[in-house]
């Protein structure tokens, strides 16, 4: 985005000034006072766009806060004031803002448009400012980990960062070129391939380089002898729980970890296991078997738990525990990029925190077709009875829950 295409045109103007204060508009009425660094604030806040909206944030200089005219003079000295803020070291990374003198409400106002940063977080003298609704306040600890895992926008994606410490004798050659690459590329092509190891891995994004060897984040996760040595968040715990609380006895628990395919093998045997078979010889000429819960809906939830957690400033593990009346799974790491609270498991909507990872899932069979896997599980429970489940959508965590069928 440009200064040129942050101009909004009168009726937009118009519009935003006649909805009074909000997430996007702020009034003063003057450039004077404690106004100066409130102004500072209100941009540093609309450049992080907290909520990801991706709408450019307004200050209208000139206007109480009714939204009438306080008949001020806007002359170029009040005009070069705003501009400033772009440059004066307050502010920073700068942001891109346009100042200009326009008419709203039938007077001469100010107007700073400031344009959302396409590498936040943005501090207003060291401090994260955010807005919420009119409220603008400091960010909390994970409003600032929004922002940073933001910053990927314009920015190398974590799952493809290379990992300082780790080196290629961290992965596993054989699953590398026995599982991954022929699931990954074309058996031609990779008959025709005659690139060493290393320009392998480099071309599948598990190193960062044939210069440089480090080993990606995505290579740990999907190829390291030991990922959670080296990325915290990279296991699973289980528990089944004989009762309805966590304080109830715990009859089975495991840690589980590994690659992604080892954990993906083992947590799936440990749900099958625990869900057990139905078999019914009387309703029907042939025997039919049900599960206590469709095998194929736990696994979508579970396989999106590992591909969208985060994995980034958290040692915390995906955790799945079977209650007896329930199954949640919790999955560190809240909704991102276009995905927000509210819009979460929308049809249509969805992004990605771990692109690459999501690749990778997508080429070992772990992923149909992405974007469909809530949509798919919820459809397979309703056919099996189950009521559809619910999702506790929080900036720190997504928690699935999952119940049994009607009766």
């Amino acid at each position: 985005m440009n200064s040129d295409s942050l101009r909004l045109d009168d009726d937009a103007l118009a519009r935003l000034a006649a909805d009074g204060e909000s997430a996007r508009v702020e009034f003063k009425e003057r450039l004077s006072g404690d106004a100066s660094r409130q102004i500072e604030e209100a941009v540093c806040a609309y450049a992080n766009d907290l909520g990801g909206v991706g709408l450019p944030g307004v200050v209208f200089v000139g206007l109480r806060d009714d939204g009438s005219p306080a008949g001020i003079a806007v002359t170029d000295e009040l005009l070069r004031a705003l501009t400033d803020i772009r440059s004066n070291g307050n502010v920073l990374p700068p942001p891109m803002l346009l100042v200009e003198r326009r008419v709203v409400a039938g007077a001469d106002v100010a107007v700073v448009t400031v344009a959302p940063s396409d590498s936040p977080p943005v501090r207003f003298r060291g401090r994260i400012h955010v807005r919420n609704g009119p409220r603008r306040g400091l960010a909390t600890a994970q409003e600032e980990r929004v922002l940073n895992e933001r910053r990927r926008f314009g920015d190398r994606p974590y799952d493809l960062r290379p990992f300082s410490g780790a080196t290629i004798a961290d992965l596993h050659r054989r699953q590398f070129e026995d599982e991954y690459l022929p699931n990954a590329v074309a058996s031609d092509v990779l008959a025709a391939n005659d690139r060493s190891y290393e320009q392998r891995l480099a071309a599948a994004k598990m190193i960062a380089s044939t210069d440089d060897q480090r080993p990606t984040v995505l290579g740990l996760l999907v190829l390291g002898r030991q990922p959670r040595d080296f990325v915290g968040g990279s296991w699973v715990q289980f528990l089944r729980v004989d009762g309805r609380d966590l304080g109830d006895e715990i009859v089975d628990a495991e840690t589980i970890d590994g690659p992604i395919s080892d954990i993906v093998r083992r947590l799936e045997e440990k749900l099958h296991s625990h869900n057990r078979c139905r078999v019914d010889f009387v309703s029907a000429d042939k025997e039919r078997v049900t599960h206590l819960y469709p095998p194929a809906a736990l696994q979508q939830f579970f396989r999106n738990a590992v591909m969208h957690r985060t994995y980034e400033g958290t040692n915390a593990p995906v955790r799945v525990t079977w209650f007896g009346d329930r199954i949640e799974i919790q999955s560190p790491g809240g909704p991102y990029g276009s995905v927000t609270v509210e819009n979460f498991g929308r049809p249509g909507v969805v992004d990605y925190r771990n692109p690459n990872l999501a690749e990778a899932m997508r080429s070992l069979g772990y992923v149909q077709r992405f974007g469909a896997g809530i949509g798919t599980a919820q459809r397979l429970l309703r056919e099996a009875g189950h009521p559809e489940a619910r999702f506790d959508v929080e900036w720190t965590h997504v928690l699935v829950t999952v119940r049994p069928a009607r009766h």
